[in-house]
């Protein structure tokens, strides 16, 4: 087994429990932002690069690189032919600190900053989507909910579990609620200090190892959306059934169930936030959570791109290289300069969300964009390499499957280019 990531942190860190976590002092008393004006020596103010990173974000980027390499790739092709994640994955993940990023150290999590979350959903795309996005809805979603909205008791109780050794799953879709998210069916009814929710779920993600759900429900379906409150739904809790694994094209290993609701009691105080607010955090999570899928996508056709080109520079053709032929190049080129740019929305939305800036038009341009990007890119992959592209024997072929879901979750695109639509209509407004 590799050694623990915290080790590349020894020399600044002396009294590290896990990955980078208790460093989060030093590097704040430095910059953790490094997008801050500063003057040249001629006196005009410049700013840096969008991809200049603080030390943090650097040291966890190279470190997640070399865990993904290590722990995870030995496992992806078996994974993804049983349609299971394995037990060390998972366990692992929580070890490296990578399951609770920006959680608080008062609750065992690493302390981070949506950026770094980013930025480790990248790397941990190039090697895997499917763990990619099981990291991406514990930390973008889940995490940030309980986060934002938990109480001291829910906090203490579920953060410090999310932390370690637990993961959540976030339940909105429902068979006739999809783009239409707030049309959802499920019910929750007031009884006395409870509720007895009832209903069912679709396409949750994380459902099979998940030990937390945290549902929408409607608590008064005459105030419409209005209605839709947040539960904090626990996996042993009596009625709760957890259906069978959908048959996927891609992320075979990435679990998603359906889930059914028969009379499940929940407790008033397992309420997250207020009651009728439930549309309000959903849409905000969904919001954060784009520019998280919009890294997986990126991390997905960079580790694609990266598992071909290699091979265009061996393989010989007409007594040339692949790579040497003109039409080749002008292809690769492309492709290149569009994960490129795919990268940049998606840093520049992720900047703009943790300065406090609008970012919702930026976050659907970075999702929609690096769909399409992931798209061509694992497309082109595949035709590059020929045969070889087509066969299992590569993981080219994973990552044309994998890409799909891209265009689906999280907001289909339609859904996004409407979005970008509204936003671009106001900016016009006089």
């Amino acid at each position: 087994m590799a050694a623990p990531l915290v080790r590349i942190f020894s020399k600044s860190c002396r009294q590290i429990c896990r990955p980078w976590g208790a460093c989060q002092a030093g590097w704040r008393s430095r910059s953790t932002h490094p997008a801050t004006e500063t003057s040249t020596d001629q006196g005009v103010v410049s700013f840096p690069p969008l991809q200049t990173f603080s030390e943090e974000e650097s040291m966890m980027k190279e470190a997640v690189k070399k865990y993904a390499q290590e722990r995870i790739a030995p496992f992806v092709s078996k994974m993804d032919e049983n349609s299971v994640m394995d037990q060390e994955v998972l366990t692992s993940l929580f070890e490296q600190g990578l399951m609770g990023i920006e959680i608080d150290p008062e609750y065992n999590g690493t302390g981070s900053t949506f950026f770094s979350s980013i930025l480790v959903i990248e790397e941990l795309a190039k090697v895997d989507p499917s763990v990619a996005v099981l990291c991406d809805i514990q930390n973008t979603l889940i995490n940030t909910l309980f986060s934002n909205l938990g109480t001291a008791a829910q906090k203490e109780h579920y953060l410090n579990r999310l932390s370690t050794d637990m993961v959540g799953s976030f339940c909105l879709s429902e068979a006739e609620s999809g783009s239409d998210a707030f049309s959802l069916k499920t019910r929750a009814e007031k009884h006395k200090d409870y509720y007895i929710i009832n209903g069912s779920k679709m396409w949750i993600s994380n459902a099979e190892h998940a030990g937390v759900f945290l549902v929408m429900a409607n608590v008064d379906p005459s105030a419409g959306y209005k209605g839709i409150t947040c539960f904090i739904v626990d996996r042993d809790t009596e009625g709760l059934e957890i259906g069978k694994k959908e048959n996927k094209l891609g992320l075979r290993s990435s679990s998603t169930c359906p889930l059914n609701f028969d009379n499940v009691k929940v407790p008033e105080k397992n309420i997250l936030g207020q009651i009728g607010q439930g549309y309000k955090y959903a849409i905000g999570m969904l919001n954060e959570g784009r520019i998280g899928i919009a890294a997986q996508m990126i991390g997905l056709a960079q580790g694609c791109f990266d598992n071909t080109i290699p091979y265009t520079r061996q393989r010989k053709q007409f007594g040339q290289r692949i790579f040497d032929f003109q039409g080749m190049q002008h292809q690769i080129a492309h492709v290149a300069t569009q994960i490129e740019a795919g990268r940049l929305l998606t840093y520049n939305a992720a900047r703009l969300k943790e300065a406090g800036r609008p970012f919702i038009k930026e976050a659907c341009m970075a999702k929609y964009f690096t769909a399409e990007v992931a798209s061509l890119t694992t497309s082109k992959c595949i035709e590059w390499m020929g045969g070889v592209g087509f066969t299992k024997d590569y993981p080219i072929e994973k990552y044309y499957r994998d890409c799909k879901i891209g265009t689906i979750y999280e907001g289909t695109t339609n859904i996004q280019l409407s979005t970008m639509a509204k936003f671009i209509d106001k900016e016009y407004d006089h």
